[in-house]
């Protein structure tokens, strides 16, 4: 309905494309209309989600001028299951008002120096890894997916050509920034950066990396100071086995490169705090987090906001996207089994508490997911946990039936939790509508 914020969730697999629209929440002169927002358009899996997505997108924005005006587009952070699907042609008949990417994503931030060398190293080691042909573990080739070469091009769409196209210059944005620095023409809603901090270097890398990003340079250079040629054959001046353990030495520098430069990279996503008539709806990309924050160290983005904007967090939430694809290290939980609290499982009561006596959960919350090979992407137990704390939750043994047992990795990481109320999500609602989108919709 026109007057009930709607947030609409696209099936794009393992990735995120979030659509927003706030109702009569846009004020320019004298005239109020709803406001519309798009945040991410990414995914590893196949194009044909994103170009859904986008097709569908166009139908929910209003006609200006020719195009479809879409009045903020945001991109939490640079990996391509969030990036991918920012083709300049998909955009041809979108007119976007303005574009807000994290501090990190702008090469020139000064308090982003090391994390953006740290990038450029593991995206080039992943590209060089990739090009040997060998054989990938399944941790190492969903890394590699995530610095591929098309990120290139969306990051160009991003910071240049979607720009230019549409006469605006992108924003990258903070946790602390006035509302005179995010220019939003918002009436009856406000809309905050909770993360990343602005010392992107010393919140999430932390005073001491310089001397240990070094030393991780150092036992990368084989494969950084000169390209790697895709071959199955060992070099004539080495032996067969020597050439297999530098192949290892390789693929494990790399790996290390690209784990570290992957969890920054999660922690530098945007996460935003939308307020509209007394509801709080929290997007938080894949933010991740710790057992503690530590001031001067490497922190998790939760951890951080729960230290720095804690006044804007400590509250009950109406609704979450839930990061990183349902992962268990992007939701702060209590994973102990001895029930101890934990600063996560503090975060997680205060904007998502649990219901007392017979009361009913009042929040909602969707994840975008697809099962593959892993348990963590998404983390069942961590779902089951989340579906005790929401009210759109669904039974998905009981919906699917036997076609529950279809799901992939079934035994391993489904059968033990399919019973339990999970909130909804993306892939297994296509499974039951056919329809490639999830809605939520609030009331003021």
């Amino acid at each position: 309905m026109a007057d009930k914020l709607l947030v609409r969730a696209y099936n794009v697999e393992v990735g995120d494309c979030f659509y927003c629209r706030i109702p009569k929440a846009r004020k320019v002169g004298n005239a109020v209309d709803d406001f519309h927002m798009l945040i991410d358009c990414g995914s590893v899996g196949t194009a044909g989600n994103l170009t859904s997505a986008i097709a569908n997108l166009q139908t929910l924005l209003p006609l200006k001028n020719g195009k479809r005006r879409l009045d903020l587009l945001v991109v939490t952070h640079e990996h391509k299951d969030h990036i991918a699907g920012f083709d300049p042609d998909q955009f041809n008949n979108i007119r976007i008002e303005r574009i807000w990417m994290n501090t990190a994503m702008d090469p020139d931030h000064p308090q982003a120096e090391l994390t953006n060398q740290l990038h450029g190293l593991a995206t080039r080691a992943m590209r060089n890894i990739t090009g040997l042909n060998a054989a990938m573990s399944p941790e190492l080739a969903e890394l590699a997916a995530l610095f591929a070469v098309d990120n290139d091009e969306a990051m160009t769409a991003l910071r240049d050509t979607l720009p230019a196209r549409n006469n605006i210059t992108p924003t990258y944005v903070h946790a602390g920034m006035k509302p005179a620095d995010l220019d939003l023409p918002l009436t009856g809603a406000t809309i905050r950066v909770l993360g990343p901090e602005k010392d992107i270097d010393h919140f999430y890398l932390g005073e001491e990396a310089d001397e240990g990003l070094q030393q991780l340079m150092a036992g990368g250079a084989a494969f950084r100071d000169a390209p790697l040629q895709p071959t199955t054959v060992s070099p004539a001046n080495i032996s067969l086995a020597d050439f297999r353990h530098l192949q290892s030495r390789m693929m494990s520098s790399a790996f290390a490169f690209a784990e570290l430069s992957s969890k920054v990279t999660n922690n530098t996503s945007v996460v935003l705090l939308i307020e509209w008539k007394g509801k709080r709806l929290l997007f938080v990309g894949d933010a991740e987090w710790d057992t503690k924050f530590k001031d001067g160290k490497a922190n998790g983005s939760w951890n951080v906001m729960w230290h720095e904007r804690k006044a804007l967090l400590n509250s009950r939430l109406d609704f979450l996207k839930i990061g990183h694809h349902g992962s268990e290290n992007a939701t702060p939980w209590n994973d102990q089994e001895d029930g101890t609290v934990t600063e996560p499982s503090t975060i997680l009561d205060a904007i998502l508490p649990k219901p007392q006596g017979n009361a009913k959960p009042k929040a909602r919350a969707i994840v975008s997911t697809k099962r593959k090979n892993y348990e963590t992407i998404p983390r069942s137990a961590l779902l089951a946990e989340i579906g005790r704390r929401v009210q759109n939750v669904r039974n998905y043994k009981e919906a699917l039936g036997t076609r529950a047992t279809t799901l992939p990795k079934y035994t391993e990481f489904e059968k033990a939790w399919i019973k339990s109320p999970q909130p909804k999500r993306t892939d297994l609602e296509q499974m039951l509508s056919g329809v490639n989108f999830v809605d939520v919709e609030i009331e003021a």
